[in-house]
């Protein structure tokens, strides 16, 4: 496999960015080796400046649901191009958007557009404090939400793949104000609210855990999340950056049966193009500028752009959509554990719909402390040796692989065709 392009462009761009790319993770730190630059996408597939050829599961860390470069959604996005990048005005493509997004989600009553999964956590959690008059705000190790201030507590993402502390930067004063507990213990929560309730402004959470890889909630974990809030008057803010309109047309808050007071969105409702949105009851929302006193705004809100392709997106996940990621997930994740069997890697592959993440761990992985235990080291040689075979997956033991639309039963057989070689290249470590 030749990398000789993607080295040289990395040695600029090391003179150019911090590490050398714009967002940490993509350096390749948590798997060591050179970064490939790409020079296109279509349908599962990139493609490298080298000319190598990959089946895609970053996917640009999930919004690419349909797969790269689909004609229908490069069609809305051109259309929209056609007539002007962006007005810092209203137009109809967001209300269209919107209206797709209700649908779907009934519990989403009134939104707001932004420009990214970061802009929407911290506007929702500045409701959120605006709304109650309170200053804390509850999150769990390992999810991230963005990086904003009040978030960068425990998270996961690139903060954990890298191994930083909480982030230089975030003074004490605003960090004392965002507690943290482990994802999955709901006894843990309860013994909080019982001290702190009254202080809390909310709670944020990822419900299916996609940053420190996929961690699935517990059974009834998420309802005793919201019952707490319920009774001590905090909000509850599910964070669905990562898995609204992924793991089903109603995001994890459909799957699981949960009427949240605020949920953000980023990723799948625009398509691969820069998009977020927060939204939820209408009456928390009615106190967001210009109807209420709480602030939020954005030049690039409502990005014509970025509605055209969410529009786009959102019309081609149907029903059967859905089912048949579903049942490329569930083919890929059993796949995998039985090669990981076979050349006698203990793994665990944590899995909703389109999501999955393989640990390598011999026990279960339902937190971030659990997932720590987890070898980075194994990880780092499978994710080489995938490479090589032509599978492009997320260089961290925690982060989230994805699943399109576009991708094939002969793109999962030859992602499994080449793990059978890296879980034997892992079992030497």
């Amino acid at each position: 496999m030749k990398t000789d392009l993607s080295e040289k462009l990395f040695a600029k761009a090391q003179t150019l960015f911090p590490g050398g790319v714009n967002s940490p993770v993509r350096a390749f730190r948590g798997v060591g080796g050179t970064p490939r630059f790409i020079a296109r996408g279509r349908g599962s597939h990139l493609f490298d400046v080298d000319g190598n050829d990959y089946v895609d599961y970053v996917l640009s860390w999930g919004p690419m649901i349909v797969g790269h470069a689909h004609p229908e959604v490069m069609r809305e996005v051109q259309d929209a191009m056609k007539e002007g990048a962006s007005f810092g005005a209203p137009s109809p493509r967001e209300i269209t958007l919107a209206e797709l997004v209700r649908e779907r989600m009934p519990w989403i009553e009134k939104m707001r557009f932004c420009s990214s999964g970061t802009e929407a956590t911290t506007a929702a959690i500045r409701v959120a404090r605006g709304f109650t008059g309170r200053d804390d705000i509850l999150k769990f190790e390992g999810c991230y939400h963005g990086a904003g201030d009040p978030l960068l507590v425990k998270a996961g993402s690139g903060v954990e793949t890298l191994g930083l502390p909480d982030s230089p930067g975030v003074p004490a004063d605003l960090a004392k104000h965002t507690l943290t507990l482990p994802y999955n213990d709901l006894a843990a929560a309860e013994r909080l609210f019982a001290e702190r309730g009254d202080t809390l402004a909310g709670v944020i959470i990822e419900p299916v855990v996609g940053n420190m890889g996929v961690l699935v909630p517990k059974a009834g974990y998420l309802a005793g999340l919201l019952a707490l809030c319920r009774k001590h008057g905090a909000l509850f803010i599910v964070d669905e950056v990562m898995t609204g309109f992924r793991v089903s047309s109603g995001g994890a808050c459909g799957l699981y049966g949960i009427r949240p007071d605020l949920v953000t969105f980023g990723k799948v409702i625009g398509g691969g193009l820069p998009v977020g949105a927060f939204g939820g009851r209408a009456d928390v929302m009615d106190r967001v500028a210009p109807a209420g006193p709480i602030y939020q705004a954005g030049t690039l809100s409502g990005n014509p752009m970025a509605m055209a392709a969410g529009n786009a997106t959102l019309r081609l996940m149907t029903p059967a959509a859905y089912e048949k990621l579903e049942g490329l997930g569930a083919k890929l994740a059993d796949g995998l554990r039985a090669r990981a069997a076979a050349a006698k890697v203990p793994v665990q592959v944590n899995r909703v719909g389109s999501m999955l993440t393989v640990f390598f761990s011999e026990k279960p992985v339902f937190d971030a402390a659990s997932a720590r235990h987890s070898s980075t080291k194994r990880f780092g040689a499978f994710f080489h040796r995938m490479l090589e075979g032509g599978a492009y997956l997320p260089p961290s033991q925690f982060e989230a692989a994805f699943l399109s639309t576009a991708h094939s039963e002969g793109d999962v057989e030859h992602t499994l065709l080449a793990a059978e070689a890296a879980f034997a290249e892992a079992a030497k470590v």
